[in-house]
């Protein structure tokens, strides 16, 4: 320990203690209120708002919610709700509305009955938007007049103003516009796709209400998409299950079970649940709390699993399908090959944080579970054909759970294999640890050898991998561990697989997939997605996995050497072309393509491709759980119908690729 009179120390005074009001405290703190400060954040926006819309519809106030994306990033989000209030508030002495925009722990849910259920619970969403916007805009119809007010960085800079009357069958709403500050978020444009997949969800489990999503940034026409289901949770599976094969229709359950907590007034939870066996490997689970999806589930998701598994052990020993002295089916057993959704509508929810991530509530575990295991013995009791190919998966599950449990155990021993002069794909490894290390995931030993000694050794490792790697979306967990090239992966980066998975054990900060950009490299990336999708899906999650990003072209003109890299939305051709406008003689220039990292020599590799200082890396990212797992498993999956349609779909749009 240092000597306390070699460290600069001093005490605190009065003026190092300061105070942030509420509104001041969201811009300096925004990851307490919206989980940060990127692309997450910015569509959280986006959500906070949608979310008071949806409480409206949830009150019976509300059928339709349209979001419309402007140019110059501003958003609006309209409903046909009740309004927002606009008279004096009496604990304010100031407008109702002008209170809710701008007060952190003011709104309507406190217990006043204005809502039975919703998702907003401390008066904290809309006001903090408001916030963490550079403009915002409320007009509320309601009372026969249109009103309005305007808010920059949650100030209000106009004062609660009757624009004009309501006409004749105008409904009441309210319209929020806003434009985010993007002095405290990072600059980032509002994907259409990752709203489209939050509020197809919304739309399914949330029933009677329909939500328009309308971009007028794209022209000449607005692309627009509308969703409305009339099945909720039941068409939700059917639509995740669309690519898969499915052993039965999906069990469906609603019902309100009664809550009498001691001392206190009775109340009602609503439980909808609807799951499906299929033959996949894969377990795809969602969760909802009044609509709002909590990505890290909760007790509703725990009540939801043991009931399943107990109900499966106990039909399965009933009807002799599972021995006296067979053991019972575990946890994963009866998981496997599952989707399941299941949703509640509490009036006292309570969420970890207030990105509403996981649900908490103790009680909700046993109703949940009640009414999981009502329905579910009722169904196979009634269909005793299904319940023995339910029972059949969850066998299978169970042998091949015991081949992987033995086949980790030889993984485990990682440390030796690495070692070892007969594994495939020889790692290279740094002297560093930890955050600032990372390893490359090169395809072939051409490229891993230009790699090797282009790299700078002391936080850069390799590991080269022979040919293409296992597909795992098609395979168990013990045929993925029995394939040497995944064996090498998981031995490198040090946490393990599936049960045995352990984030804090990761040996290098980025893992970064570097391979040719061709289209068997394209395909090579892809298998390494799905097995990090489907089998180390935290490390995605913590924002360890990348893709590096290699120049396609090399122009050389007389002395000078620049270098053209892939670009979003633009075909190899139209990239090519636009890079040579800037030169007066294109025809006089040396132009290479590279078809293989093994195309370059170490320096041009480590220049273009691994120099931290001038290097490119794509991030992955997982916006959406449920779309994700869609898309890989009709990319990746055994079906093959849902693939050619989506490949005879995007063809057009890839048909002048050079590659």
């Amino acid at each position: 320990m240092a000597d306390k009179d070699t460290l600069d120390i001093r005490q605190q005074t009065d003026a190092d203690i300061r105070y942030l009001d509420p509104m001041e405290h969201v811009r300096t703190r925004p990851g307490m209120y919206v989980g940060g400060v990127d692309s997450r954040a910015l569509h959280h926006l986006v959500y906070e708002v949608v979310d008071n819309s949806i409480d409206e519809v949830l009150a019976g106030r509300c059928d339709h919610v349209i979001v419309t994306l402007h140019d110059d990033h501003v958003v609006s989000v309209a409903d046909n709700g009740g309004g927002i209030p606009v008279g004096i508030n009496q604990d304010t002495g100031r407008p109702t509305v002008e209170g809710v925009m701008t007060k952190i722990g003011m709104g309507g849910k406190f217990g006043s009955g204005a809502y039975k259920v919703s998702g907003g619970l401390h008066g904290v969403g809309v006001s903090a938007v408001n916030a963490l916007s550079d403009e915002m805009r409320t007009t509320v119809f309601r009372d026969g007049y249109v009103w309005e007010q305007v808010y920059r960085q949650g100030r209000p800079v106009t004062e609660v103003e009757k624009i004009r009357k309501m006409e004749p069958g105008e409904s009441t709403g309210t319209i929020q516009t806003f434009k985010p500050d993007f002095t405290i978020l990072e600059t980032n444009s509002f994907s259409f796709d990752t709203l489209a997949q939050r509020f197809r969800e919304m739309a399914f489990v949330t029933r009677r209400v329909t939500i328009t999503l309308r971009d007028e940034r794209v022209r000449p026409l607005p692309r627009e998409l509308t969703f409305y289901f009339e099945g909720g949770l039941h068409s939700f599976v059917r639509y995740l299950n669309g690519n898969r094969r499915s052993l039965h229709d999906p069990v469906y359950a609603e019902r309100d079970i009664e809550i009498t907590p001691e001392g206190k007034a009775p109340y009602l939870i609503g439980i909808e649940v609807a799951f499906q066996y299929t033959d996949s490997a894969t377990v795809t689970e969602l969760a909802f709390a009044n609509t709002i999806n909590t990505p890290d589930g909760g007790t509703h998701l725990t009540g939801l699993r043991s009931a399943i598994t107990s109900v499966i052990n106990r039909y399965a020993r009933k009807a002799g399908l599972l021995k006296d002295k067979d053991p019972n089916f575990s946890g994963s057993d009866t998981l496997e090959g599952l989707t399941a959704i299941v949703s509640v509508k509490h009036p006292h929810p309570s969420f970890e944080s207030q990105t509403k991530v996981k649900l908490i509530n103790p009680e909700v575990q046993g109703a949940v579970s009640q009414v999981v295991s009502d329905a579910f013995n009722e169904f196979l009791e009634l269909n005793p054909r299904e319940a023995r190919r339910i029972v059949e998966k969850c066998s299978t599950s169970m042998r091949a759970r015991e081949a992987a449990r033995k086949a980790r155990e030889l993984v485990r021993s990682g440390p030796s294999l690495l070692e070892s002069s007969t594994l495939p794909g020889k790692l290279a490894d740094c002297s560093q640890r930890g955050a600032e290390a990372e390893i490359y995931i090169v395809e072939g030993d051409s490229a891993g050898g230009s790699a090797k000694q282009g790299r700078d050794r002391h936080f850069q490792a390799i590991l080269p991998l022979r040919g293409k790697i296992l597909n795992t979306e098609r395979a168990r967990l013990d045929k993925i561990l029995d394939n040497n090239e995944i064996k090498a992966l998981i031995s490198a980066l040090g946490t393990g697989i599936g049960e045995d998975f352990k984030l804090d054990s990761i040996r290098y900060g980025r893992v970064i997939v570097m391979t040719d950009a061709d289209v068997d490299g394209s395909h090579i990336r892809t298998l390494l997605l799905t097995f990090f999708f489907r089998h180390m899906q935290m490390l995605i999650q913590a924002g360890h996995l990348y893709i590096a990003q290699p120049p396609i072209y090399r122009i050389k003109n007389g002395r000078d050497i620049e270098y053209v890299y892939p670009e979003s939305g633009l075909s190899e051709g139209e990239i090519l072309t636009k890079a040579l406008k800037k030169y007066t003689s294109p025809d006089k220039l040396q132009i290479q393509r590279y078809k293989g990292l093994g195309e370059m020599n170490p320096d041009q590799l480590w220049e273009t491709t691994m120099d931290p200082a001038r290097r490119t890396l794509l991030q992955v990212t997982i916006e959406d759980a449920a779309e994700a797992d869609r898309i890989f498993d009709m990319l990746m999956g055994s079906s093959v119908p849902p693939r050619k349609r989506f490949i005879q779909t995007h063809a057009r749009s890839v048909r002048n690729l050079d590659i």
